[in-house]
Protein backbone atom coordinates (compact mmCIF):
# COMPACT_ATOMS: atom_id res chain seq x y z
CA UNK A 1 0.00 0.00 0.00
CA UNK A 2 2.49 2.79 0.67
CA UNK A 3 4.44 1.52 -2.89
CA UNK A 4 1.37 2.19 -4.63
CA UNK A 5 0.93 6.00 -2.71
CA UNK A 6 4.30 6.98 -3.43
CA UNK A 7 3.85 5.98 -7.02
CA UNK A 8 0.23 7.82 -6.96
CA UNK A 9 2.83 11.09 -5.48
CA UNK A 10 5.19 10.78 -8.02
CA UNK A 11 2.71 10.75 -10.54
CA UNK A 12 0.95 13.59 -9.56
CA UNK A 13 4.07 15.75 -9.47
CA UNK A 14 5.43 15.03 -12.47
CA UNK A 15 2.00 15.93 -14.04
CA UNK A 16 1.50 19.18 -12.66
CA UNK A 17 4.89 19.58 -13.07
CA UNK A 18 4.25 18.97 -17.03
CA UNK A 19 0.83 20.99 -16.58
CA UNK A 20 3.43 23.73 -15.46
CA UNK A 21 5.58 24.03 -17.99
CA UNK A 22 3.30 23.82 -20.74
CA UNK A 23 1.12 26.77 -18.86
CA UNK A 24 4.83 28.60 -18.01
CA UNK A 25 5.96 28.31 -21.79
CA UNK A 26 3.92 31.40 -23.30
CA UNK A 27 5.00 33.30 -20.66
CA UNK A 28 8.32 32.54 -20.51
CA UNK A 29 8.36 33.52 -23.58
CA UNK A 30 6.94 36.81 -23.17
CA UNK A 31 9.06 37.90 -20.40
CA UNK A 32 12.33 36.17 -22.10
CA UNK A 33 11.93 36.37 -25.56
CA UNK A 34 8.97 38.73 -26.99
CA UNK A 35 11.15 41.53 -26.79
CA UNK A 36 12.92 41.10 -29.96
CA UNK A 37 10.80 37.46 -31.32
CA UNK A 38 7.10 38.45 -32.11
CA UNK A 39 4.13 35.61 -32.36
CA UNK A 40 2.49 36.92 -35.05
CA UNK A 41 2.68 38.01 -38.99
CA UNK A 42 4.09 41.78 -38.65
CA UNK A 43 2.54 44.34 -40.44
CA UNK A 44 5.49 46.85 -40.65
CA UNK A 45 8.33 44.29 -41.42
CA UNK A 46 10.24 47.77 -40.67
CA UNK A 47 9.78 47.52 -36.87
CA UNK A 48 11.03 43.42 -36.57
CA UNK A 49 14.33 43.01 -34.19
CA UNK A 50 14.59 39.70 -35.09
CA UNK A 51 13.27 37.20 -36.69
CA UNK A 52 9.63 36.40 -35.77
CA UNK A 53 9.35 33.23 -33.98
CA UNK A 54 6.96 31.48 -36.44
CA UNK A 55 9.51 31.35 -39.25
CA UNK A 56 11.75 30.76 -36.98
CA UNK A 57 10.61 27.05 -35.87
CA UNK A 58 9.70 26.38 -39.74
CA UNK A 59 13.65 26.05 -40.16
CA UNK A 60 14.04 24.99 -36.95
CA UNK A 61 11.65 22.20 -38.19
CA UNK A 62 12.68 21.60 -41.56
CA UNK A 63 16.47 20.79 -39.90
CA UNK A 64 14.92 19.00 -36.87
CA UNK A 65 12.36 16.45 -37.26
CA UNK A 66 11.37 15.44 -33.78
CA UNK A 67 10.60 17.42 -30.78
CA UNK A 68 13.54 16.37 -29.13
CA UNK A 69 16.54 17.45 -31.00
CA UNK A 70 14.60 20.98 -32.03
CA UNK A 71 14.06 21.57 -28.38
CA UNK A 72 18.12 20.57 -27.67
CA UNK A 73 19.01 22.53 -30.37
CA UNK A 74 16.96 26.16 -29.10
CA UNK A 75 18.40 25.39 -25.92
CA UNK A 76 21.77 25.07 -26.67
CA UNK A 77 21.55 27.84 -29.40
CA UNK A 78 20.29 30.40 -27.57
CA UNK A 79 23.03 30.22 -24.89
CA UNK A 80 26.05 30.20 -28.03
CA UNK A 81 24.31 31.31 -30.99
CA UNK A 82 27.35 30.32 -33.61
CA UNK A 83 26.44 31.02 -37.11
CA UNK A 84 27.73 28.05 -38.85
CA UNK A 85 24.92 26.63 -36.63
CA UNK A 86 22.28 29.15 -37.57
CA UNK A 87 19.08 27.22 -39.21
CA UNK A 88 17.94 30.93 -40.50
CA UNK A 89 18.42 31.69 -44.21
CA UNK A 90 21.99 34.00 -44.75
CA UNK A 91 20.15 37.23 -45.21
CA UNK A 92 18.17 37.05 -42.01
CA UNK A 93 21.89 37.27 -40.16
CA UNK A 94 22.31 39.71 -42.48
CA UNK A 95 19.39 41.55 -41.59
CA UNK A 96 19.01 41.37 -38.00
CA UNK A 97 22.68 39.78 -36.77
CA UNK A 98 23.41 36.87 -35.32
CA UNK A 99 21.21 36.08 -32.27
CA UNK A 100 23.41 37.68 -28.84
CA UNK A 101 23.89 34.72 -26.25
CA UNK A 102 21.14 34.30 -23.67
CA UNK A 103 23.28 33.61 -20.88
CA UNK A 104 22.58 34.93 -17.79
CA UNK A 105 19.04 35.66 -18.96
CA UNK A 106 17.37 32.98 -19.11
CA UNK A 107 18.45 29.13 -17.31
CA UNK A 108 18.67 25.71 -18.94
CA UNK A 109 15.22 24.87 -17.47
CA UNK A 110 13.52 27.92 -18.71
CA UNK A 111 14.49 27.25 -22.45
CA UNK A 112 13.63 24.23 -22.27
CA UNK A 113 10.23 25.27 -21.42
CA UNK A 114 10.13 27.60 -23.91
CA UNK A 115 11.59 26.00 -26.45
CA UNK A 116 8.88 22.67 -26.07
CA UNK A 117 6.56 25.49 -26.03
CA UNK A 118 7.64 26.87 -28.86
CA UNK A 119 7.43 23.50 -30.62
CA UNK A 120 4.01 22.65 -30.28
CA UNK A 121 2.80 26.19 -31.10
CA UNK A 122 4.59 27.46 -34.09
CA UNK A 123 4.41 27.22 -36.95
CA UNK A 124 0.91 27.79 -37.24
CA UNK A 125 -1.00 25.32 -39.42
CA UNK A 126 -0.83 26.43 -42.75
CA UNK A 127 1.99 28.98 -42.36
CA UNK A 128 3.61 29.57 -45.77
CA UNK A 129 6.27 32.07 -44.89
CA UNK A 130 7.36 35.07 -46.36
CA UNK A 131 7.91 35.18 -49.41
CA UNK A 132 11.46 33.41 -50.30
CA UNK A 133 12.39 29.94 -50.34
CA UNK A 134 8.79 28.94 -50.62
CA UNK A 135 8.23 25.59 -52.40
CA UNK A 136 11.10 23.73 -54.63
CA UNK A 137 14.54 23.93 -53.18
CA UNK A 138 12.91 24.77 -49.76
CA UNK A 139 15.49 24.97 -47.30
CA UNK A 140 18.49 25.05 -49.34
CA UNK A 141 19.21 28.81 -47.66
CA UNK A 142 19.21 27.56 -44.60
CA UNK A 143 23.05 27.48 -43.10
CA UNK A 144 24.60 24.10 -42.46
CA UNK A 145 25.57 23.37 -38.56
Amino acid sequence: MKLQKKLFAIGTTLLLTNTLYAQDGASLFDTKCAACHVTSRPSDKSTLVAPPVMGVMRHVKMRYTSKEEAVAFISAYALNPEASKAVCMPQKIKRFGLMPSQKGNVTKEELQTIASWMYDNFPPQGFQGMGRGQGKGQGKGCQTR
